[in-house]
Parts: structure tokens; C-alpha cells; sequence
């Protein structure tokens, strides 16, 4: 039997049905139109939305470096997830931001592709035998203006060495404030660090005590559901230890909403009662429920790299571009 370009449908119509292959797709620039499959459509959309990423105008850069801790001792609220993104948006707006990792998991630098493995210089080394922050910092390999200081397995006995070392409280501080790259516009210029992001672990031990000592600001991710809200006195207990005892600078200065699925009535309810509790700091934007978010780390990626046309990444783009314009609330 002879091969056809065309091939035809036994329907009784005399009009041959062309099937159209992912060749014709990506010569033909109609191809992309609107009977264009759902594949191809949303290949467009990624491709428009990360070129428009990259149109968009800087955020302005703030006058100095703010030293952001993410917390909260309850797992699973998007913590990490939300660390990671928000480094990356704010990268992509122009800042330049570190992030460390100071969860002994290290999944905030699986997700930021930097190697981790145990014996890789990382967060240990600044705290535990006191290396310069400079000498254990990883660039991120995704995103331009990125820089990570890492996490190994050696993290998860830090606790325990430092109980015995002197004001063990502050290690993480002071190597923060020692790299030259931290400081205000007229002491270190245009190579500071705009945002120092730090990723603590889902607890409130040592480790944590070291982040909240250490940063001038906190952000708080809450997932859009009732055990979410049930530890958070706790948390701001302690937050009120360390500002009363250790770091009277710390501000709760962010609060954001994640996992937030706008079907239910219970993610609307403790929305609004996060709102009418924190006010002016919870954010406007909410993260979504996304599958995307979720599948990035699988790749090493953020899912502003991974699928920057998505829900989840346009969320995380529109919450960082709110953390730019506002200051610290008190």
C-alpha cells in the first residue's frame, strides 16, 4: 500500500484528515494559534511569560541588607519551598540574594542545584569551627544574582557541638556581618547583598536560635489550613524571648499564605483570621496549591526556572515584588 502525506479518516468523507506532527508545530509560527494543542499552547505561554520576566523593570534595591529569617517549627507549611522561590524572584527582580541553609535536610540547596554532600563547606563550617562565610558559599547555577551557602548531613549534629561553645547564640550572626558583601549602600556599594534569606529547620533548637538572633526580619509561612495556626503562639513566644533577651531588632515582618486553595471555605477562614490577627503583614498575594511547585526539586530547580509561566511561579514573582516595596512592621 502506498504512503499518503495525507491520511484519511473511514468516514465517508472525501476530505483527507492531516495529522499534524511537532515538526509542523515548531516550523509553522501559526502553529502556536488557537487551535494549537494544549502542549503547544502552554509551551507559548511559559516562553511569553519568562520573556516578559526578564522585560520587567528592576525592584528597587534597599539601602542596606536585609537579613530575612523563614520559620516555623511546624513541617510541611511551604517553608523551604517558599525560602527557595522567593530567592529566586527576587533575583530575577534585579536583587542580589544569599541564601543559607540551615536545615540539616539541605532541601533548600537541592532545590537551588549546589552540591551538598558531606564534606562540601557549608553552613557547618561557619558555625561549628567558625570558617568565613566567603569561604563556604556555592553560586546557584540556575539564576543569575543567586548565592547559597549550603547544608550537609554534618548540620544535624551542630546542636550538640555547640551547646558548650561560647555565646553559641549569636555564631550565625556574626558570620553574616562579617562577609564584606553585607552592610548598607555607602559602606559596601553596589556589590551587597540585597536580601540574606535563611532557611531554618522545622524546630525551635539551637540551630533556629542562631537564625532569629541573626536577622533583623522574620517571615512567617502559614499553610492555609487549621494545624498550621496551632503552633504559632509558640513560635511567638519565642520570637518575643529573643527579641526581649538576645536580638531586640527582630520584627515578625512578613507573614505569607501558602498551599492556599480558594476552593474551600477553610483556607478563606484561616486566611482571614491570620489577616485580622497580623494585619499589614500578611502579604496580599497567596501562594496556590500547585503541582508544579512541588515537581521543581525533583529537577534541582525552583519553579521559577522550571515552569516560570505557572500559577505557582507568577505567585512567588508577585510576592517578592511586595517584599520590595515594603519595609519592616513593627
Amino acid at each position: 500500500m502506498a504512503a499518503h502525506d495525507d491520511v484519511s479518516r473511514e468516514t465517508g468523507s472525501s476530505t483527507p484528515y492531516r495529522v499534524r506532527t511537532a515538526g509542523d508545530l515548531a516550523d509553522a509560527p501559526s502553529a502556536l494559534a488557537d487551535d494549537a494543542t494544549p502542549l503547544a499552547r502552554a509551551a507559548e505561554h511559559s516562553l511569553s511569560v519568562r520573556q516578559r520576566s526578564r522585560s520587567m523593570p528592576p525592584a528597587p534595591r534597599p539601602r542596606t541588607t536585609r537579613i530575612m529569617v523563614v520559620a516555623n517549627q511546624k513541617g510541611g507549611v511551604g517553608k523551604t519551598t517558599s525560602t527557595v522561590n522567593l530567592a529566586a524572584a527576587l533575583a530575577q527582580l534585579g536583587q542580589r540574594v544569599l541564601v543559607i541553609d540551615l536545615d540539616p535536610q539541605g532541601n533548600a540547596s537541592t532545590a537551588l542545584n549546589v552540591e551538598h554532600r558531606r564534606g562540601v563547606p557549608s553552613t557547618y563550617d561557619a558555625l561549628v569551627d567558625g570558617s568565613p562565610l566567603q569561604d563556604v558559599i556555592s553560586v546557584c547555577p540556575e539564576v543569575e544574582n543567586l548565592w547559597v551557602v549550603p547544608a550537609t548531613i554534618d548540620l544535624a549534629g551542630a546542636e550538640i557541638e555547640l551547646v558548650s561553645v561560647v555565646a553559641r547564640e549569636g555564631r550565625l550572626r556574626k558570620a553574616i556581618h562579617a562577609h564584606p558583601w553585607v552592610g548598607s549602600a555607602t559602606d559596601v556599594g553596589d556589590d551587597r547583598f540585597d536580601y540574606v534569606l535563611v532557611d531554618c529547620p522545622p524546630s525551635l533548637g539551637l540551630l533556629t536560635l542562631n537564625a532569629l538572633v541573626a536577622g533583623e526580619e522574620m517571615m512567617i509561612p502559614i499553610q492555609a489550613e487549621y494545624y498550621a495556626l496551632e503552633g504559632l503562639g509558640q513560635l511567638l513566644e519565642t520570637v518575643d524571648m529573643v527579641r526581649k533577651h538576645l536580638n531586640p531588632d527582630l520584627a515578625v515582618s512578613t507573614i505569607l499564605i501558602t498551599m492556599y486553595d480558594g476552593r474551600t471555605r477553610l483556607a478563606a477562614g484561616v486566611a482571614d483570621e491570620v489577616r485580622e490577627h497580623f494585619g499589614d503583614q500578611v502579604l496580599r498575594t497567596f501562594i496556590p496549591r500547585s503541582v508544579r511547585v512541588s515537581e521543581a526539586p525533583s529537577y534541582a530547580q525552583t519553579v521559577m526556572t522550571y515552569d516560570p509561566g505557572s500559577p505557582g511561579a507568577l505567585s512567588y514573582l508577585e510576592a517578592a515584588r511586595e517584599i520590595t516595596t515594603r519595609g519592616v512592621t513593627l
